[in-house]
């Protein structure tokens, strides 16, 4: 029979570090809220929940690599924000934000999420961070409980199916 893993949204037990750019506070602490919000609720205590403020949402892959090194969490959540102005420069911050913390996230042995809205105006930012379409904050938190969960499962059954092939 075929193993399925897929991890589950019980953070009872995992210790979740939180970074969050402060450019943009006014959609990115509500990004945090979201993202708190979510982790308390699916069991996550309050006391296991470090919350890093960095500058802007180019500073994130840094700290979370950081973080990450520590090896002292179970998983990273990062938030920003990006809104399109009239340059180039939303391009370049947007891009190496979401390329450093996906390098991060393969470099290192735990989940390390991307909650960086990308957005063309503010108030898709505030639809995004608690209005109309849901909070990505909560989102993102959400998902790293889950696949915090599935690295947990992929571990114990990896060792599992070792110590029963080793006792053979």
């Amino acid at each position: 029979m075929a193993r399925e893993l897929s991890g589950n949204v019980d953070g009872t037990g995992l210790r979740v570090g939180i970074l969050v750019a402060q450019f943009n506070e006014a959609i990115t602490s509500r990004l945090l809220g979201g993202a708190r919000d979510a982790l308390t609720r699916h069991g996550v205590r309050e006391d296991d929940i470090t919350i890093v403020s960095v500058p802007g949402a180019l500073e994130l892959p840094q700290a979370a690599q950081r973080m990450a090194r520590t090896g002292e969490w179970d998983a990273l959540v990062t938030l920003g924000c990006v809104t399109k102005g009239e340059t180039a420069h939303f391009s370049y911050v947007s891009g190496e934000s979401a390329r450093g913390i996906a390098d991060i996230a393969r470099a290192f042995d735990i989940p390390v999420m991307f909650g960086v809205l990308t957005t063309y105006d503010t108030e898709q930012a505030m639809a995004r961070s608690g209005g109309a379409l849901g909070n990505r904050g909560f989102d993102c938190a959400l998902a790293a409980i889950k696949m915090a969960t599935l690295y947990h499962q992929i571990d114990h059954d990896t060792n599992n199916v070792t110590g029963k092939e080793l006792s053979r």
